[in-house]
């Protein structure tokens, strides 16, 4: 049996079953199975997208609910975190797939400008934005229109929502920008480096996630080249190929091109504020996963950000997953010391799926043992 006397339980969501908080509990509970005496630190984290304002609130951050408009314009409950002047935004609680039916052409992130503005009324002067889970392809447009900024066809008629509408960009205006917006800075906080447009921009690689059609993506890639191309001309900005320009739907350019934002990783955003360095300090053992340990998690998704801060910090760290699909070489490489699947205890991903908390504390018990 390891000897442990403080143990960092640090994973993402299992997407889809468990999110974020049901991972750290359930792996808790696995563990005080086996070392009941030692002290447990839960540090939750997420890539940026949903789970990130999750995460900022069991760390201590200050919630604020907010009316905020949907993707598809109705109303919504939205809630940010606020600390210490720093207001965290997650946009899929304003914007996100789950909230509406697929309208790739027409949803907007209207709301995510609402959750911005609100976050200005309570006096922060930095804003971050987490921007995985949209169900937009809109450059940000909708956001920017509720922080005051015109997206103007050619007869002088602001542009309906949506990123279909771009197509038909003839000019931006940004004299209306909410003043409050000079001297604040604006982050976006993503875990994808996608351009803004192409074969890997966001309407090609994230438009069919998000309900698109072939013609759709070819109709939003368009747009998006429209929005660049305008946004260069009147502002002298370039985000096409800027990576991670496209995350979200081109929320990021949008942010880019009218807040000034520049772009970090989401999840070493995250670890930073749940003080994951800290807690990891003097520990004996880590504790990471999401529900699949894959090629996409080596490509900076939260679980291999923790392992390696742990690997920099000394400290070994067990990656547990609904599956793991990389090999002991890639694992090692990214700073895992092993990686232990629910599939290994049950094969029938059926019961998996019904049945994470339950299965993933076993799976801790073992992996601790």
């Amino acid at each position: 049996m390891l000897l442990v006397v403080r143990i960092v339980i640090a994973p993402d969501k299992f997407k889809g079953t468990l999110d974020a908080d049901g991972v750290a509990d359930a792996m808790a509970a696995g563990v005080a199975r086996v070392h009941p005496e030692a002290e447990v630190l839960l540090r939750p984290v997420a890539d940026g997208g949903d789970g990130t304002v999750a995460a900022a609130l069991r760390a201590g951050w200050t919630p604020l609910a907010v009316r905020v408009s949907g993707p598809d314009g109705a109303p919504r409950q939205a809630v940010l975190a606020l600390h210490d002047g720093t207001a965290l935004v997650e946009l899929a609680t304003a914007a996100g797939l789950h909230l509406a039916p697929p309208a790739p052409l027409t949803a907007t992130t209207r709301g995510v400008g609402d959750l911005l503005l609100a976050a200005l009324e309570a006096g922060a002067r930095r804003l971050v934005v987490g921007i995985g889970g949209s169900a937009t392809t809109d450059a940000g447009a909708g956001m920017l229109t509720a922080l005051g900024v015109r997206f103007l066809a050619a007869d002088g008629t602001d542009l309906p929502p949506g990123g279909a509408a771009l197509a038909r960009l003839d000019r931006v205006d940004a004299s209306g920008l909410d003043p409050r917006l000079a001297g604040v800075e604006v982050v976006v906080a993503t875990d994808v480096d996608n351009p803004l447009t192409g074969p890997a921009g966001a309407a090609a690689v994230f438009g069919p996630q998000k309900g698109a059609t072939a013609v759709d993506v070819a109709l939003l890639d368009r747009a998006l080249a429209r929005f660049a191309a305008v946004v260069r001309r009147d502002l002298g900005v370039e985000v096409d190929a800027v990576p991670g320009a496209g995350g979200a739907g081109g929320t990021a350019a949008g942010a880019l091109a009218l807040l000034g934002a520049r772009i970090t990783s989401g999840a070493d955003l995250v670890c930073d504020l749940v003080g994951l360095d800290a807690a990891l300090a003097g520990a004996d053992l880590c504790l990471t996963g999401e529900g699949a340990l894959d090629e996409q998690t080596l490509s900076g998704k939260a679980p291999a950000v923790v392992a390696r801060r742990a690997a920099a910090a000394g400290v070994p760290c067990l990656g547990l997953a609904g599956v793991v699909r990389l090999a002991p070489a890639q694992l090692s490489a990214a700073g895992f010391t092993a990686a232990h699947g629910l599939v290994d205890l049950e094969p029938d991903v059926a019961v998996c799926l019904a049945e994470p908390a339950r299965l993933l504390a076993d799976l801790a018990e073992r992996a601790v043992s």
